[in-house]
């Protein structure tokens, strides 16, 4: 995808919390684009290698809070098991649910302030990681 910075506003992108009942967790920022910069990371799960996981119960509503007009048009998020794509997982309103199982999950957040009129360019973008235990 094209990156094309004209209407985006600050140094970086926005940065995005975590929000589970009434307690926010901050996520970790890895490849972006935004204004006159990229910057390309490692993945989720090397990203997060030492970082305590948000504890979570089993199928508990999982929110996404970003204080950053517009929002995104576009958003993405895949679950990470032992460095593979396990699935991606549909969020509807900036939330999603927790697995059911227990365990340790890794999740990569992608968003993309696409441009109206050209297809396929945005005006920035960038990937959020984070990870959870499911008690």
């Amino acid at each position: 995808m094209g990156c094309s910075n004209d209407s985006l506003k600050g140094g970086n992108p926005p940065k995005v919390l975590v929000e589970i009942g009434n307690e926010t967790y901050p996520t970790i920022l890895g490849t972006y684009c935004w204004t006159d910069k990229c910057v390309d990371t490692t993945g989720p799960v090397e990203m997060l290698n030492g970082t305590e996981p948000i504890k979570v119960k089993s199928g508990e509503t999982i929110s996404f809070v970003m204080d950053y007009e517009p929002q995104p048009s576009e958003i993405h998020l895949s679950e990470f098991r032992e460095n593979q794509v396990t699935s991606d997982i549909a969020v509807k309103d900036n939330q999603f649910t927790a697995p059911t199982q227990k365990g340790i999950y890794y999740y990569s957040y992608g968003v993309w302030w696409m441009k109206e009129k050209e297809k396929n360019v945005s005006n920035g973008d960038a990937v959020y990681a984070f990870v959870l235990e499911v008690n």
